[in-house]
């Protein structure tokens, strides 16, 4: 329990929420909960040199924002242990590094710059590419906590998403629904091919079902529900998306013919969920 929560902040009001979310993470699982602001002194990659004083004004400014998230992760969670840090460099390439000694990282879907702005375009999906531990994107509006959640599998080796989600149910009590979503076969789309459509179903399902059968055994209290879809995998997500309180996807390297469907579901979600999204690296060891 060594590795902590770590949460980047910026001072915008969708960090704040970021900053509450993962007090309450580090609270389910008994962890620390570290927050970094993050000083970028020449954005867009332009090495201009710092004016006079610039340094320090950023550096009083970036620490007004660990005074400010600090008492909101206090107020949420007293009994969690806080720490504050203030870091210099490029944002993917922080929490890279920060990734590597945390349990996950969370931080907001929009802000005023460093982690959380960056989190809607290309360098968000970066941050989402090179990070070693699950990264958590608070989106959504604020509600009552919802008593499912929900991950997406395909037919190949998700055992480290199965396993965070799996997690992630326990320490909620929540029910898990599992969730792989195949497009409709051309082919199939004429009269007479019901059956051949449920075979397809039936077969799809069991594979599920045995995919997350060694969690099932670790985890043995989580209810779990199989969810097999005709649609879109990305769609299907968003879609499961507005009735859980947590959505749960994988990543995998950029080679292999999984890696593209994978991004495109990871985009999708980043920009579209209604709900926080997690994402696990495929060589997450959690």
């Amino acid at each position: 329990m060594s590795d902590p929560i770590v949460v980047g902040a910026d001072g915008s009001v969708p960090s704040e929420r970021a900053v509450a979310w993962a007090a309450d993470e580090a609270a389910r699982y008994g962890r620390d909960l570290r927050i970094v602001h993050a000083i970028e002194k020449w954005p867009f990659d332009i090495p201009l040199t710092a004016a006079p004083g610039e340094i320090g004004s950023l550096s009083r400014a970036g620490g007004e924002v660990l005074a400010d998230a600090e008492r909101v992760a206090h107020a949420r969670r007293p009994e969690v242990p806080v720490s504050a840090e203030l870091a210099s460099g490029r944002t993917v390439q922080v929490l890279a590094e920060w990734s590597r000694e945390s349990f996950e990282l969370v931080v907001g879907h929009r802000g005023l710059g460093g982690f959380t702005g960056l989190l809607l375009g290309s360098v968000g999906l970066g941050v989402v590419r090179n990070t070693a531990s699950p990264v958590v994107l608070v989106r959504g509006e604020p509600e009552a906590e919802r008593a499912e959640i929900a991950v997406g599998v395909g037919l190949g080796d998700d055992s480290a998403t199965l396993e965070y989600a799996f997690r992630a149910a326990a320490t909620r009590n929540a029910r898990l629904r599992v969730v792989h979503a195949w497009p409709f076969p051309e082919a199939l789309d004429e009269p007479g091919a019901g059956s051949d459509l449920r075979r397809i179903e039936e077969r799809a399902r069991w594979r599920v079902i045995e995919a997350h059968a060694p969690m099932r055994e670790r985890f043995p209290d989580v209810d779990v529900v199989e969810d097999i879809v005709q649609d879109n995998p990305a769609a299907a997500l968003v879609t499961a998306s507005r009735d859980v309180a947590l959505v749960i996807a994988g990543t995998r390297p950029r080679t292999g013919l999984t890696a593209p469907r994978s991004h495109a579901v990871t985009h999708a979600l980043i920009h579209h969920a209604h709900c926080p999204v997690a994402v696990v690296p495929h060589t997450n060891g959690a």
